[in-house]
């Protein structure tokens, strides 16, 4: 089972707690810590975090910074306590324009866990889903060009299939996803997962994420199991 989390809210509920809004980022990204060690004990193979869109680039200076910074500070700690638990850490999305030093702290992060056998978190970092099709059609037709080096590239037949995209998606390992939570009442996908969301179930809870706990997850697993899912049949 493959549950994706929008992580939203965490802005509002700094505000309506009258703390600063870079507080609540603080609170959510040690929520998701929270989440991320408990839920493969309940039967899930695979969590995604959408924790920094490409789009998110364009907020102020000192949010991304912030959010930078946290980063920073607590991807080698989750990283640790993930190999203890044996679980394997991937990042899903684009090198530019992110940091080089976040870029290595995220590499070390997916070294250290890559033996991990338990279960696999997905750290949606300067992600897009449009972004990652289009990377991945990309990847495909270099993939070709390089398969015949001496083709031109309107010799190249470049017919692409939905398998074609697939192999080529980031970590295309990781299977779609089952099941979709976004948090704050919001109900939108923001460009999460949308190749892997094309068979997903969604549920929109409105809490924010940083008071989303860790009993939860059994009402949204249990949310999930109610469902009957037909995939176009």
């Amino acid at each position: 089972m493959h549950i994706g989390f929008i992580v939203d809210g965490n802005r509002r509920w700094a505000r309506e707690r009258g703390l600063p809004t870079l507080e609540g980022h603080r609170r959510g990204f040690s929520q998701m810590e929270k989440i991320a060690e408990a839920i493969f004990d309940k039967g899930v193979q695979f969590a995604s975090f959408y924790v920094f869109s490409t789009e998110n680039w364009g907020r102020s200076k000192e949010e991304v910074a912030y959010l930078m910074d946290l980063l920073r500070v607590n991807i080698t700690r989750l990283s640790k306590k993930l190999q203890k638990k044996g679980i394997k850490m991937v990042v899903l999305g684009r090198k530019d324009p992110a940091p080089k030093d976040i870029l290595e702290k995220l590499a070390e992060a997916e070294e250290t866990t890559k033996d991990g056998k338990n279960g696999t978190v997905c750290i949606c970092f300067n992600y897009g889903g449009k972004w990652e099709i289009a990377d991945a059609v990309t990847k495909f037709i270099q993939k070709k060009a390089k398969a015949n080096p001496k083709a031109n590239l309107s010799d190249l037949n470049t017919e692409v299939t939905p398998e074609d995209i697939e192999d080529s998606l980031y970590h295309p390992e990781i299977p779609p996803c089952d099941l979709i939570v976004r948090t704050s009442g919001e109900e939108r996908i923001s460009g999460f997962m949308l190749w892997r969301a094309a068979y997903s179930e969604f549920l929109f809870l409105e809490k924010y994420f940083p008071d989303i706990k860790v009993s939860d997850l059994d009402d949204i697993i249990a949310e999930f199991n109610s469902r009957q899912r037909r995939f176009g049949k």
